[in-house]
C-alpha cells in the first residue's frame, strides 16, 4: 500500500496511522472505557496463550505488563483512531496491538510482533465485541449501579421523611384526589427499582463473551483451551464474572445483548425524565406556578431578571435523558447492521453504550441531590388541599355523584373551601363532613 509517515514519538505503527489518515472526526476517539477493556482483553489473551503453549512465557509476560500499563490509562494519547472507522473496529484493535507490542518489546528486549504475538489466537471480529461487553459490564458495576442505588436510597429517605405530608394529586395535570409525598416518591422508587432489576437480569448475558470465535465464529487458529482460559483471566482482572458464549456467532454477527442493554438504559432515562419533570412542575413559581416545593438554589437563573432561580439540575438531567434516548436509536440501527458473520457498526455501539452509562451515572447523582435537597412549602400545599373541589369525590357514597358535582362546581366558582360549601348544600353535620373530606384519610396514610 506504499509508505506511510508515522510520528517519531508514536508508540503505534503504520496500520494506526493509516486509520488516522483515512478517517475523519479525529476528535471523536474511542471511549476511554473501551480502550481499557481492550487492553484487559489483550492481557487476558496473553495469559491464556501462555497457558495453552501458544506464546512463550517471556513474551506473554511482556505483553501482559504492557497491556496493564495501557489499562491504567498511562498511554491514552496513543489511541487516536476515530469512532468512525472500519465497522469491525479493526483499526482500534491494531492500534492496541501496535502499542502494546512496542511497549512489550521495549520493556523486555524481545522482538514482539503486533500480529503474531499481541493478536495471537485473536481476530478483531471476536476481540472488539468482547471489549464492548467487558467495558459495558465494568461501567455498569463500577459507575451506574452504585449511582442508581444511591438515588433509590435518597428517594426512599425523602419518602420516609414526608410520609404523612398530604398534597393534591394530579392526573392530566388537573387536580385529582390527594396522596402523600411519601406515596408519590414511593412511585419513583418503584420505577427506579424496576430499572435496577432490568440491568441486573441482563448482566449474565453481557458477561457471556465471543472471545475465541476468531474470524467468523469457528475458532480458526484458536487453541482448544484458550476461550475458557481467557474468560477466566478476564474475570480475575476485572473482579467480574465472564464466561464463553455458547455460540460466538451470535455475539459477533449480532449485537442483541448490546441492544438489550441500550433498551434498559433508555428505560432508566425515561424514568429519570418523569422524576425530573415532576420536580420541575412541583417547584414551578414561586407565585404563579404550583410552588409545592423549593429546590436547592444553585445559581442565578437569568442574565437580565434579578432574583430568578431555575431548576437547573433537573433540566440538565432531562438533556442527558434525551441524549440517551437518541443513543438508543443509534444502537438499534447499528445492531441491525450485522451481515452474515459480522456486525459492522461495532465502534459506534461502543461509543453510544458507554456514553449513555456515563451520562446516566451523573444524572442519577444529580437527581439524588435534587430529591434530597428540596423543601416542602406546607402552607401552599394545605391551602390547595382545602380548596380542591375534587375532594367531594369522597362524598359520592353518602350523597351521590350529582349532588357532589354541584358542590365541586360551586366551591370552584366561589373559591371557597369544599367543606363550607358541602355543609351548606347537604345539611349534614360539619363534623361528619370534615371526617369524610379529611385529605389524610383519603390517602389511607392514617391506616
Amino acid at each position: 500500500m506504499g509508505e506511510v509517515l508515522v510520528p517519531a514519538d508514536a508508540l503505534y505503527g503504520a496500520q494506526t496511522q493509516r486509520a488516522v489518515d483515512n478517517f475523519g472526526l479525529s476528535r471523536r476517539r474511542m471511549p476511554a472505557g473501551f480502550i481499557r477493556a481492550l487492553a484487559l482483553v489483550k492481557c487476558a489473551a496473553a495469559r491464556a496463550n501462555a497457558l495453552c503453549g501458544a506464546l512463550q512465557p517471556a513474551v506473554s509476560e511482556a505483553l501482559e505488563n504492557a497491556a496493564l500499563q495501557v489499562a491504567r490509562g498511562d498511554y491514552a494519547d496513543q489511541f487516536p483512531v476515530s469512532v468512525f472507522q472500519t465497522g469491525s473496529g479493526t483499526s482500534s484493535n491494531m492500534n492496541m496491538n501496535e502499542v502494546i507490542a512496542h511497549l512489550a518489546s521495549t520493556g523486555s528486549g524481545l522482538a514482539i510482533h503486533p500480529n503474531d504475538h499481541a493478536n495471537c489466537s485473536q481476530s478483531s471480529n471476536d476481540v472488539v465485541p468482547t471489549a464492548i461487553q467487558v467495558a459495558a459490564l465494568e461501567a455498569l458495576a463500577r459507575q451506574l449501579e452504585p449511582a442508581l442505588a444511591a438515588l433509590v436510597s435518597a428517594v426512599d429517605s425523602k419518602a420516609l421523611e414526608l410520609a404523612t405530608v398530604t398534597k393534591t394529586g394530579r392526573t392530566h395535570l388537573m387536580d385529582a384526589m390527594p396522596l402523600t409525598f411519601g406515596q408519590e416518591l414511593g412511585g419513583w422508587s418503584a420505577q427506579l427499582q424496576d430499572c435496577q432489576q432490568r440491568l441486573g437480569e441482563l448482566q449474565p448475558r453481557l458477561g457471556s463473551l465471543p472471545l475465541g470465535g476468531s474470524a467468523v465464529g469457528t475458532g480458526v487458529n484458536v487453541p482448544a483451551l484458550y476461550p475458557t482460559a481467557a474468560a477466566a483471566e478476564l474475570s480475575t482482572l476485572c473482579g467480574l464474572h465472564f464466561s464463553v458464549a455458547p455460540s460466538p456467532f451470535s455475539r459477533m454477527a449480532g449485537q442483541d445483548v448490546a441492544l438489550e442493554l441500550s433498551a434498559a438504559l433508555r428505560a432508566l432515562a425515561v424514568v429519570l425524565t418523569k422524576i425530573n419533570n415532576d420536580l420541575r412542575w412541583m417547584s414551578s413559581g414561586p407565585l404563579s406556578g404550583l410552588a409545592e416545593i423549593t429546590l436547592e438554589a444553585l445559581q442565578p437563573g437569568s442574565s437580565i431578571m434579578p432574583g430568578k432561580v431555575n431548576p437547573v439540575l433537573p433540566e440538565a438531567v432531562l438533556m442527558v435523558a434525551a441524549e440517551v434516548i437518541g443513543n438508543d436509536s443509534s444502537v438499534t440501527i447499528a445492531a441491525q447492521s450485522g451481515s452474515f458473520q459480522l456486525n459492522v457498526m461495532l465502534p459506534l455501539i461502543a461509543e453510544k453504550l458507554l456514553g449513555s452509562i456515563e451520562g446516566l451515572t451523573w444524572a442519577c447523582a444529580a437527581s439524588a441531590r435534587s430529591t434530597s435537597g428540596f423543601q416542602v412549602n406546607r402552607e401552599r400545599i394545605e391551602a390547595n388541599l382545602a380548596s380542591n373541589p375534587i375532594l367531594v369525590t369522597a362524598l359520592n357514597a353518602r350523597i351521590g355523584y350529582e349532588q357532589a358535582a354541584v358542590i365541586a362546581k360551586r366551591a370552584y366558582a366561589e373559591k371557597r373551601p369544599v367543606l363550607d360549601v358541602a355543609e351548606e348544600e347537604t345539611g349534614l353535620p360539619r363534623e361528619e363532613l370534615a371526617e369524610l373530606l379529611d385529605p389524610r384519610r383519603l390517602t389511607n396514610s392514617m391506616n
